[in-house]
């Protein structure tokens, strides 16, 4: 296992026998993680909302590898129903080796789960929370297993406006992804210190992916930009998924924050990366955990640490 700042697909080892889930896994760095974790003989289950833009997916992988082992899982993380849906069928599996919480969305307009959740940290933050607390008990089955949780560049001068979560004053759609990546932070942190507490097999990592040419182009306007400019400055699909496959089948440390080496933090291989100091602040991520089961209603039992 590679172990420096400079983990790419090549250093991903070999992972027949084993199975991850990648939600968001028909497009963008989670397809890209999909396929490398297929083509090293890894069983992978993609959480993505739509059947058949799943099934595309599935055999773009195919053309690539022809016999992999995919299967589609149901996800809509903008919908607690669906998310509770989708982990039960998961722990149909035989065994799960890692979550890998991918999936997001990015500046939209002021929008709503179908709890009635602000989208974004509902999505972002709520549903990756739900899903993977109710993954746990299936998680715990399998010595070494891992969570991994995508946060962003865009947390490190976040702030979560805790007085108005579901946005009812105010909307700001930028401030409110960064929120949701603060929290994903903030959530990745607690849940490795909870899980070490309760001596769980599982590790607790997280992860950005840069800044991927793909997600800017489709939220931010820059995807008139010619291809050779971006790819001087931005990170790609292939090269945004190196993190997760870092956390996900390397060798980290537990709680450990990976992401692109290169300028600015922004492209290149992975290694560790740079989180604010208050992404590492027990008392907010204690609060982030006890809110979001109170908005979710659900509860892993975890204890706090």
């Amino acid at each position: 296992m590679s172990t420096s700042n400079d983990f790419t697909e090549a250093n991903v080892p070999q992972q027949t026998g084993k199975a991850f889930i990648v939600t968001g896994a028909n497009a963008g760095v989670g397809f890209e993680i999909a396929r490398v974790l297929a083509a090293k003989g890894a069983r992978v289950l993609l959480g993505c909302r739509e059947q058949a833009r799943a099934q595309d997916a599935i055999a773009r992988i195919k053309r690539i590898t022809p016999n992999a082992d995919l299967v589609w899982l149901p996800l809509d993380l903008g919908d607690l129903d669906s998310v509770r849906t989708a982990a039960e069928i998961a722990a149909h599996e035989p065994r799960i080796d890692a979550l890998i919480n991918n999936a997001g969305v990015m500046n939209p307009p002021l929008m709503r789960t179908k709890q009635g959740f602000e989208l974004q940290f509902g999505v972002n933050h709520l549903g990756v929370f739900a899903l993977t607390n109710l993954l746990l008990p299936k998680l715990a089955e399998t010595s070494g297993s891992r969570v991994v949780v995508t946060s962003s560049v865009a947390h490190l001068k976040a702030k979560i406006d805790w007085d108005d979560l579901n946005a009812d004053t105010s909307y700001v759609k930028a401030k409110r992804y960064g929120a949701s990546k603060l929290a994903n932070a903030l959530f990745f942190f607690e849940l490795d210190r909870r899980l070490r507490a309760a001596k769980s097999p599982i590790t607790a990592i997280g992860v950005h992916p840069g800044i991927a040419a793909t997600s800017l182009g489709r939220h931010m306007g820059l995807a008139q930009l010619a291809g050779p400019i971006v790819g001087l400055v931005l990170n790609s699909a292939d090269k945004g998924a190196w993190p997760a496959l870092l956390a996900a089948t390397g060798k980290v440390k537990p709680g450990g924050y990976y992401g692109p080496t290169g300028f600015c933090g922004v492209r290149g291989t992975a290694g560790e990366a740079e989180r604010a100091r208050h992404a590492e602040d027990p008392v907010l991520a204690k609060r982030l955990w006890e809110v979001s089961v109170a908005m979710t209603g659900v509860d892993s039992g975890l204890p706090p640490v």
